[in-house]
């Protein structure tokens, strides 16, 4: 029997994440960039096992919503590192200068595995 060791380790690297998926709506739709900086800032956090910020995807079929303008993916260890990561200061200046500032709406999805 042959194990794909890549596909092993990253099913594994899955097992106990916590994931926190926001999406961003602007005010101005020309603030992309600067909200898109602000989210930059918080790749140092420790707490963050993964980041990744998006925008939405030229794909179109019904089930698909592309009505926000930016998209923060992030992986945690578990719950304990998200509220950490909640209440960390770089968090925080992040959440007042630009996501209250620049943003119409913001949606959080919480995850964790079953």
């Amino acid at each position: 029997m042959t194990i794909n060791i890549k596909l092993f380790q990253k099913t594994m690297s899955l097992k106990k994440t916590f994931v926190h998926h926001v999406h961003f709506w602007l005010k101005d739709k020309a603030d992309q960039p600067k909200l898109i900086e602000g989210l930059n800032t918080l790749k140092p956090i420790s707490y963050i096992r993964d980041i990744h910020i998006g925008v939405p995807a030229d794909t179109n079929r019904d089930v698909i919503d592309r009505s926000y303008d930016v998209s923060l993916l992030l992986l945690f260890d578990g719950p304990a590192e998200q509220e950490a990561y909640q209440n960390d200061p770089t968090h925080v200046l992040f959440a007042d200068n630009y996501a209250q500032t620049l943003c119409a709406k913001v949606v959080v999805q919480d995850c964790v595995n079953v």
